[in-house]
């Protein structure tokens, strides 16, 4: 899949390696500010057959905005 970089989205294809792991990139790491160490949410819908990652922190102040 061909890489899209803009300002506010980011899209490009990772593969799975042996032990089940993806590499994000950097590119992406950098928009998100994700650093080593942090933690992330992985969540899935079978139904729609994809996954999201979040990080945690950012999914918790959402949560509580919805209040």
């Amino acid at each position: 899949m061909k890489e899209t970089f803009e300002k506010d989205r980011f899209i490009v294809s990772v593969k799975v390696g042996p032990k089940g792991q993806i590499t994000i990139p950097k590119e992406a790491r950098e928009m998100f500010d994700i650093k080593e160490g942090e933690s992330l949410l992985v969540m899935g819908d079978k139904n729609r057959g994809g996954l999201a990652i979040m990080k945690t922190d950012a999914f918790y102040a959402l949560m509580e905005d919805n209040k």
